[in-house]
């Protein structure tokens, strides 16, 4: 068995999720700069012209805040690209169907799961992203054939022909 990260799919898959995640670093940053960039507009505006500039605080506050979680979400994301990446550097996909239980609950049935065997139990997995476009796009796949990969102790990662992205999911225990 070759190791996921080397099947040109997870390459181009894990290349787009980079991209996102670099979109959101980059963008949170630039709205950073433009809050700052605008408060100080606004200081000088005030200082020189006596007047102050109506709602200019709470646009700097707004773009500060928002582009500090969008920075964040950004920087969090392309961690997991390069954990994901290294990890499936080691590890070969499984495929397997994939079946939807809830808005974010997943049930990964590998190739050979026989539903008839009670020995026999799916991976069950909770979808890591809370965006609601990434959970709609996963709950596409009900059915669906798809490659799955075990990325840690309880985190999978998944992905499908034709899908540009990879989707990360943690393992559910079973009480």
């Amino acid at each position: 068995m070759h190791p996921a990260a080397e099947d040109p799919q997870t390459r181009s898959a894990l290349t787009g999720y980079q991209a996102g995640a670099l979109r959101w670093l980059a963008g949170g940053l630039i709205a950073v700069v433009l809050g700052v960039l605008l408060a100080a507009a606004a200081v000088a505006i005030a200082e020189d012209s006596g007047r102050r500039l109506p709602l200019a605080g709470l646009l700097v506050v707004v773009l500060v805040f928002v582009g500090s979680v969008a920075a964040v979400a950004g920087a969090g994301a392309l961690a997991r690209y390069h954990r994901w990446q290294r990890a499936l550097r080691t590890v070969p996909w499984q495929t397997g169907m994939l079946r939807i239980a809830g808005p974010a609950v997943l049930a990964f049935e590998p190739e050979g799961y026989d539903e008839l065997d009670p020995t026999a139990d799916p991976v069950r997995l909770r979808l890591t992203s809370t965006a609601v476009w990434r959970t709609r796009a996963v709950q596409q796949l009900h059915d669906a054939v798809v490659r799955a990969a075990p990325v840690g102790p309880r985190e999978w990662v998944l992905t499908a022909d034709g899908v540009p992205t990879v989707y990360g999911a943690r393992a559910v225990r079973r009480h």
